[in-house]
């Protein structure tokens, strides 16, 4: 740090002026310098302080007049004091009488301070730092001698006093423990009378100190300034480590190594490199000056603490895994098989499935075919047992494939007189890319036509051979109706289950597959899911994707309130934010602040790659340009799709998109789960769409809303009458097709006269000729004239139609070149519903 000329020449009680001039002498500062505000380089400052220690020591004079007046306040520290230091501190002051003048060699040449000053108080431990300087003070608080032995002002004040005595320039050398401001009185103002520094003593009011000066020319050690704080000195054996974060300062540098900065510069210099105090060094000098001064350097880069925080939250991370993984071995336990129902449609899984509950669910089913994915539980020798109900109609292929992934088992429902249909073969491919263990259960066995063996050789055929034919995969014939099989059906699936070794952890968090959701009317959101793993409770926080809930309440399959849901259990769970998407994972958290905030984040996510998608440059070509024409010319059927359950969406949806035309365009503009609301009615009314419900109900007061608006709603309980409709709604937009039908035929016999033209008298051969009817004149293989029958007359008579084999006359509007032998055509148009 730099110090002004003034306050400079204030510590040595010289004139400002006379220091400037002093300076330019030595050659410190520039000739042309004027102003004492200016500011001299430590180096330059450390010199002139060394020359005026020299000079204080050469002349040592006598500090007669040292008692100082404004001393004493700040000395005044109230101290417990034992017998002895008060007999001391009499001994002490009558010395001080007795010797006024203080000789400067002697404190030089003892080692340590006097016998007197020397000796510490037990309790006051600042005494033994003002070793010989509280002597003066002590003849002015004579009366009281209590606060004249111990001298806390010079400890505790960080300032050294700006003009110390000269005769007690080496004071501090006995106590190499100081800190650094205890060295302050070393500095000597040489030029200045011994009785000028009474009014420049009082240390509080001290300017700036330095950190250390040398007390005397011939002493070389120096007390060390505190290191800077990005570098730390430890001990490893014999070698001493300096820790040291980059950039190296020199001034910082050298505090570490206990020199002062200019020698740092001079050795620097001396190796070829030129350097301020203030500026950076590069590490491999750094390295080599600190080998030379005996430290080693270990130098922290700022990447380098970041990377052992991440190693070190990696292995933590680690040894966290490698617990949970030995609590989750701990905690397995046997849990029920999940058994997944798969086949054709009307093969009788659902009609098999009620054998097994004695239930009837079937017959619930609009038009009797599945059109839902169910869950449910039932008890066998004791053991529980979650079946999962697959739709098998071709629209619901993600409903299959999803009961397939999450199942442990899948039974392959086939009928025995229909044998593999495409859909059996679909729900078999879903089954083997799920990895899942595959049985058979061959369906009416009681069918008149059922053939078993046929069906075995079909499996032969698809890699699947029965175990009665060489292969692996379980074959159980049964009978849904009556009943047979179901038994050893079930036997089979519990043997397969303890193969398997299926295990789970109830007592860790719990987690699982949302099977299907839906919008119930009172309950809200709802989803049936099955554990995977841990324990579902009650009260429970849950988080799946955007959707959160906080556990309200959970059903089982047949409507039972439950409190808690172990591993392979199907439950009803109400508290949804909103309808979860089917296959879908959700997992436990701690509490509802944290679902909620991971369901914003996903949410958040959704948008954001949704909003990078759509902004994503396209190509543009005049082709491109011109389809986009095309296409907002083009018809289009805009649809709002309403569902029951969320499976159906994606059945819906996918039937729809298969409907494939080039001249209708189908666009979905929403699909949701839940009734039909009015807010429906106003999106479709503003962008002109039919609102198809699927299973599902109209909310009180939609009809008038609809109504008004002008919007079509139509519903349906059954898929394929819903891809029907939409289909029939598709050809409605198209212009029909004009289809030209013969209705007769006249042959022209003779022409007449009129007043106004000519009439042709014909003779009617096929069909019949209508008044005011379409007709065109043939002449041998020429349309001559097109128009209507303007006139058409029995004899005299006017005629409205005239049948085959009757003789009329016949005038086409304005024509009257009628030639014997032409023939007359009369035709109709009849509109017809265009074709997708």
């Amino acid at each position: 740090m730099s110090i002004r000329i003034h306050e400079l020449a204030k510590r040595h009680n010289m004139e400002a002026k006379d220091m400037l001039a002093l300076l330019k002498e030595r050659g410190f500062v520039s000739a042309d310098t004027k102003s004492v505000s200016s500011t001299l380089n430590k180096i330059y400052e450390e010199e002139i302080e060394k020359e005026f220690a020299a000079k204080a020591a050469a002349e040592a004079p006598a500090p007669a007049a040292v008692e100082v007046a404004p001393e004493p306040a700040p000395l005044k520290v109230p101290s417990v004091k034992s017998a002895e230091d008060v007999v001391r501190e009499k001994e002490e002051a009558k010395a001080a009488l007795a010797a006024p003048v203080i000789s400067a060699p002697a404190p030089v040449s003892a080692p340590k301070p006097t016998p007197v000053v020397s000796a510490p108080a037990p309790v006051s431990a600042p005494r033994p730092i003002s070793a010989p300087q509280p002597l003066p003070p002590r003849s002015v608080s004579a009366p009281a001698p209590v606060p004249a032995i111990s001298r806390p002002a010079p400890v505790s004040a960080p300032v050294r006093p700006p003009a110390p005595v000269p005769g007690i320039a080496s004071a501090p050398r006995p106590a190499p423990v100081l800190p650094p401001p205890v060295s302050r009185p070393a500095a000597v103002s040489a030029p200045a009378p011994v009785s000028a520094p009474r009014a420049t003593l009082p240390i509080p009011g001290a300017p700036k100190p330095p950190p250390a000066i040398v007390s005397a020319p011939g002493n070389p050690a120096m007390p060390a300034t505190p290191p800077a704080q990005t570098a730390t000195i430890t001990t490893e054996g014999d070698i001493k480590v300096i820790h040291l974060k980059p950039p190296i300062i020199v001034r910082d540098f050298a505090t570490a190594l206990g020199m002062k900065p200019f020698k740092l510069i001079s050795e620097l210099m001396e190796m070829g490199i030129f350097a301020s105090m203030n500026q950076a060094i590069d590490e491999p000098v750094a390295i080599k000056v600190g080998e030379k001064h005996g430290f080693q350097l270990e130098i922290k880069h700022r990447g380098e603490a970041a990377q052992q925080i991440q190693q070190s939250a990696k292995e933590k991370a680690k040894v966290k895994e490698q617990a949970a993984a030995e609590a989750e071995v701990q905690n397995l336990a046997m849990r029920p098989p999940v058994v997944c129902i798969l086949g054709h449609v009307d093969h009788g899984k659902t009609s098999l499935l009620d054998a097994i509950r004695k239930a009837d669910v079937a017959a619930g089913e609009a038009g009797g075919i599945t059109q839902h994915i169910g869950a449910y539980q039932i008890e066998h020798s004791e053991r529980k047992i979650t079946f999962l109900d697959t739709p098998g109609h071709a629209a619901f292929t993600k409903m299959r494939a999803r009961g397939a992934d999450v199942t442990d088992i899948a039974v392959l429902v086939v009928a025995a007189d229909d044998g593999f249909m495409p859909q059996t073969d679909e729900a078999l491919k879903h089954a083997q890319n799920a990895g899942v263990t595959l049985m058979v259960a061959i369906n009416k066995m009681d069918v008149k036509g059922a053939n078993i063996e046929r069906v075995k050789q079909q499996m032969q055929e698809r890699n699947i051979a029965p175990e009665d034919w060489g292969g692996e995969t379980v074959t159980v014939p049964v009978s849904a109706l009556k009943g047979t099989g179901i038994t050893d059906l079930l036997d089979m699936i519990l043997l397969q289950a303890d193969v398997l070794e299926l295990k789970a952890n109830a007592k860790t968090e719990a987690s699982g597959i949302i099977i299907e959701s839906q919008i119930e009317v009172g309950r809200g959101p709802l989803a049936t899911v099955i554990v995977q793993r841990g324990t579902l409770r009650v009260g429970d926080s849950i988080v799946c994707g955007p959707n959160w809930a906080k556990v309200r309440a959970m059903f089982d399959d047949q409507g039972k309130n439950i409190k808690e849901a172990p591993p392979s259990t199907p439950v009803r769970v109400i508290g949804w934010s909103g309808a979860p998407d089917s296959g879908a994972e959700f997992k436990s958290v701690k509490n509802a602040r944290e679902a909620e905030n991971l369901a914003e984040e996903a949410e958040h996510l959704i948008r954001k790659n949704t909003g990078t998608t759509d902004a994503a440059p396209k190509e543009v070509s005049v082709e491109s340009l011109f389809a986009n024409i095309a296409a907002t010319q083009a018809k289009t059927l805009k649809l709002i799709i309403k569902t029951d359950v969320f499976g159906s969406t994606e059945a819906v949806r996918n039937v729809l998109e298969n409907i494939k035309s080039s001249k209708v365009s189908l666009e979905i503009v929403s699909v949701e789960v839940g009734l039909v609301s009015k807010t429906d009615i106003l999106l479709a009314s503003a962008a002109g769409a039919v609102v198809i419900g699927f299973n599902t109900k109209l909310e009180n007061g939609v009809t008038p809303v609809a109504k008004h608006h002008g919007v079509r709603i139509e519903t349906y309980g059954i898929i394929y009458e819903l891809a029907d409709k939409v289909r029939d709604m598709m050809a409605d937009m198209l212009d029909p097709d004009l289809k030209e039908n013969k209705t007769g035929a006249a042959e022209v016999r003779a022409t007449f006269p009129l007043a106004k033209g000519f009439v042709a008298g014909c003779l009617v051969t096929e069909g019949k000729i209508t008044r005011n009817g379409s007709a065109r004149l043939r002449r041998k293989k020429e349309i001559v004239f097109e128009g209507k029958v303007s006139t058409l007359k029995r004899f005299k008579d006017d005629a409205n139609e005239v049948r085959a084999g009757i003789e009329c006359g016949i005038k086409l509007g304005d024509f009257n070149g009628y030639e014997i032998g032409d023939v007359i055509e009369c035709y109709e148009i009849q509109k017809v519903r265009a074709s997708l």
